[in-house]
């Protein structure tokens, strides 16, 4: 049965799959269980169950993320209190571990907001022509606002953030931005050269990102201390935490997020869906109400349903001359899966018109990259990557960290004032060793084992968005001459 397939819901009534409070007798027990098994079956419980955590893994997700990165007394690293930005200061060397695919292009400036419990003013600075952009993500991971320099410009700018719901007066100079949900995570993005002249610009333009509660607008406002709970776990990854969770445990967080951030009207079959199971916005979850047969199938669930979103992997995005990307992130519609997928393992995700991100293991001849073989990127003339934001390529290791090597550089991009061929083609060498002191510029240093390729396009131009335009592959050998 598809993720598709309705439960019997027609007409005025709907026929649950669970009873009221705890186990029934057992003949009632075995009324339900002929909704599922007899000749006028509703819905296999298992597809149900597993159908109602793909649904729901973004939200939970998202939850648990929020305690992790909030859970201290004052902004420090990747972290800071509610309503309150953290600003990373500086790009990741080759020993950071804390966060596999880490950025050199662009310095994050990231908050968690409660818009359900009052707005908030978010200022802007001047950015004086500066990339940047500031994605607004609702509690379901969906992008629902995007100011930035392909938006709204690189002018000082003003935004008043509200929950669902929320009606009143916006202040002078503002702008209101309507939030779907009232978590709000606001994960913005800088573009930084990572020189000590440009990180001290870059540090004055975070300085001025600015987030005030609607309530202190009129006041001089110091954010307030946060508090912090040893019972959260910050040092096991969120998606460890998420996927050990049980099932009862899993779909009782869910039910309880649901209530301050409502599913989008168009899921309503979903929603039917989990509703069905007991799985009901701001009401208690309990297992104990089910058949055994239902209960079983709940307590499943969580399996089949990690196993069905990793191995989504396999067959979505395009695939192309080695690479794979994906168009299909930020704004997800009813593709709960690749939602779900996209949550696991790249949490934060753009809109594909603010970035895509190309990935590769393999070279020409599909065979796994490593240090052991020397590469070359070869773009033709006028062929680099179409955007109107900026590029760069990223060398991984294997886990998706940094690769140590002589210059400290892990990423190749127009920055490096990249060589051209006679021809007006660019090679990027791929490699463990320096190809030389004429082609050093355009070297991208790899591990001596397997490693992986991430090219980062930040404001694609249409033709890699509708694509005409494709990532030359990486080749195995020597390259041209510069």
């Amino acid at each position: 049965m598809g993720v598709t397939r309705r439960i019997f819901a027609t007409g005025a009534a709907t026929i649950p799959l669970i009873g009221s409070g705890f186990p029934r007798a057992s003949a009632q027990n075995a009324a339900q269980d002929a909704l599922l098994i007899g000749n006028n079956a509703v819905a296999d419980p298992l597809e149900l169950a597993t159908d109602a955590y793909i649904y729901g893994y973004p939200l939970v997700t998202m939850e648990m993320t929020r305690r992790v990165l909030t859970n201290v007394v004052a902004p420090e690293g990747k972290s800071a209190p509610m309503g309150q930005f953290a600003n990373l200061r500086e790009y990741p060397d080759a020993k950071f571990r804390a966060v596999t695919a880490p950025n050199a292009d662009t310095l994050y400036s990231s908050a968690f907001l409660d818009v359900g419990r009052e707005p908030y003013i978010l200022s802007i600075p001047n950015e004086d022509g500066r990339y940047f952009l500031m994605p607004m993500l609702s509690a379901w991971t969906n992008v629902f606002s995007v100011p930035g320099k392909r938006t709204t410009g690189t002018g000082p700018q003003t935004y008043f953030i509200a929950g669902p719901g929320w009606s009143g007066s916006v202040p002078s100079g503002a702008k209101l931005i309507q939030a779907p949900t009232s978590l709000v995570w606001i994960i913005g993005r800088t573009y930084c050269t990572g020189t000590p002249e440009d990180y001290k610009t870059v540090h004055a333009l975070q300085d001025q990102y600015r987030l005030i509660p609607a309530s202190a607008a009129a006041t001089s406002y110091t954010p307030p201390a946060g508090q912090v709970d040893p019972g959260i776990d910050t040092k096991t990854a969120v998606r460890e935490q998420v996927n050990n969770l049980d099932a009862a445990t899993y779909f009782n967080l869910l039910a309880a997020l649901m209530k301050d951030n409502p599913p989008a009207l168009a899921d309503g079959v979903a929603v039917a869906k989990m509703a069905s199971l007991g799985i009901v916005s701001g009401r208690t979850f309990d297992p104990r109400g089910l058949t055994p047969s239902v209960r079983e199938a709940v307590e499943q669930a969580p399996k089949q349903a990690i196993s069905r979103i990793m191995g989504h992997m396999k067959t979505t995005g395009r695939h192309i001359n080695g690479w794979t990307f994906t168009t299909d992130g930020g704004d997800y519609g009813k593709d709960y899966l690749q939602r779900a997928l996209v949550t696991a393992v790249g949490l934060g995700c753009n809109l594909p018109q603010d970035a895509v991100y190309p990935l590769t293991t393999v070279d020409a001849a599909g065979r796994r990259l490593a240090g052991t073989s020397k590469y070359v990127m070869r773009f033709p003339a006028g062929e680099l990557p179409p955007v109107d934001g900026f590029w760069s390529l990223t060398m991984y290791d294997a886990n998706f960290f940094f690769v140590d090597n002589p210059l400290n550089r892990y990423t190749v991009s127009p920055r490096n004032n990249l060589q051209t061929n006679p021809d007006g083609s660019v090679d990027l060498f791929i490699q463990t060793e320096s190809p030389g002191p004429q082609r050093e510029s355009n070297w991208l240093p790899a591990p001596t084992g397997p490693f992986i390729l991430m090219l980062r396009t930040y404001w694609p131009k249409d033709a890699l968005l509708n694509g005409s335009w494709a990532p030359p592959p990486v080749t195995r050998g020597a390259g041209a001459a510069l």
